[in-house]
């Protein structure tokens, strides 16, 4: 398809908040520490890159709290959004809604929502349950910043309750973004969100997943838009890009692999064993299917796979993934500052984008 037949996407880049960046995959690296300096630089160059968005991802047990990094980094911002990661199990949701819109105020409307199904630390609520409770909490979200009266009676939470009195610029809730593949997961997206989040899968599967979930949201009279998260490596050349990702393995221990994708929260999810099934039917190299490689999932738990290739290879699996229905990416590399440097540079100014539109 021709380029000046697509429709405008959402680029986001990542950034490391949670002990997640690397010159090479688990060796941890005092430069590159989870701080807020480190942090802070990787959100400006995103931002002087011309990317649309950033994720700034929450673990407990990993890096440095994502509501205090949003609010000391909304003020040092001029054009790109925040694309904050909220954990469920860890908040109360009227208060998480006055977080949510002072935030939106200080960064002048440009605020997203990425919401994680996460337990309450130290405490494992069974997975439907959780996810039957993450619906109700995006509900009560929607609701408050919508500036409505909520008189929720639900499972979890029954709250009578005026909204809070400070609102988000545009007098509604911010854009929540969110992603499952269990049924329960899936059943709470197509209820709850406005934009469906998948990790890397190969082509097919994807197809597969935007059918279901489109469905899904049509029995509830609602429609969804649909996000990818994945890891990138661009380089002038394949071989290049190729060599760039081989030397990015080339000092990981297994056993420290293993460890690494053992400390998170949700290591034992549908999403995560589906990453795992990835590297298991990757070639020798871990490419599962054309410029789709599996090796960053051998130390990390969660998003797995990169995108690796030059310029056009990597513009080309974009647009591939465009034309199965995802609208909004979130890419991210190692070291992440550089690895944004050379996807701005090299890739970027290729694709028409810009902040998403509900």
């Amino acid at each position: 398809m021709n380029a000046a037949h697509y429709k405008p996407c959402e680029v986001s880049w990542f950034s490391a908040l949670c002990d997640d960046d690397y010159e090479f995959l688990g060796q941890p690296d005092a430069m590159l520490a989870s701080s807020w300096e480190h942090c802070r630089d990787i959100v400006m160059q995103a931002e002087s890159g011309g990317f649309d968005n950033i994720l700034l991802p929450s673990g407990y047990q990993l890096g440095i709290d994502t509501t205090i990094f949003a609010g000391a980094i909304a003020p040092l911002v001029k054009t790109i959004r925040l694309l904050m990661a909220v954990r469920i199990g860890e908040d109360w949701p009227p208060q998480l809604a006055r977080r949510i819109a002072t935030l939106d105020r200080i960064l002048g409307g440009r605020l997203t929502v990425n919401i994680i199904s996460s337990d309450l630390p130290g405490d494992t609520l069974e997975s439907n349950a959780r996810y039957a409770r993450t619906l109700e909490v995006m509900q009560i979200l929607k609701t408050m910043l919508n500036g409505e009266h909520l008189n929720h009676q639900g499972e979890f939470y029954k709250l009578d309750l005026d909204p809070p009195k400070v609102t988000t610029v545009s007098g509604k809730c911010p854009p929540l973004y969110f992603g499952g593949l269990s049924p329960a997961a899936r059943d709470a997206a197509a209820q709850g969100c406005d934009v469906y989040l998948m990790w890397p899968d190969t082509m097919d599967k994807v197809r597969e997943i935007i059918a279901d979930m489109t469905a899904r949201a049509a029995s509830y009279g609602r429609t969804l838009k649909f996000g990818y998260r994945a890891h990138v490596i661009v380089r002038e050349t394949e071989s290049e890009a190729r060599t760039a990702a081989t030397r990015l393995l080339s000092k990981l221990d297994d056993n420290a692999g293993a460890a690494i994708r053992a400390k998170s929260l949700d290591s034992q999810s549908v999403g995560v064993t589906r990453q795992q099934e990835l590297r298991a039917a990757a070639g020798e190299e871990g490419y599962v299917e054309d410029n789709l490689w599996t090796g960053v999932g051998r130390a990390r738990s969660g998003c797995g796979a990169a995108i690796v290739g030059d310029p056009d290879q990597v513009l080309a699996k974009l647009r591939a993934y465009q034309d199965e229905g995802i609208e909004a990416f979130i890419l991210s590399g190692y070291p992440h500052a550089a690895e944004c440097d050379l996807f701005a540079r090299h890739v970027l100014p290729k694709l028409e984008h810009g902040p998403l539109v509900l």
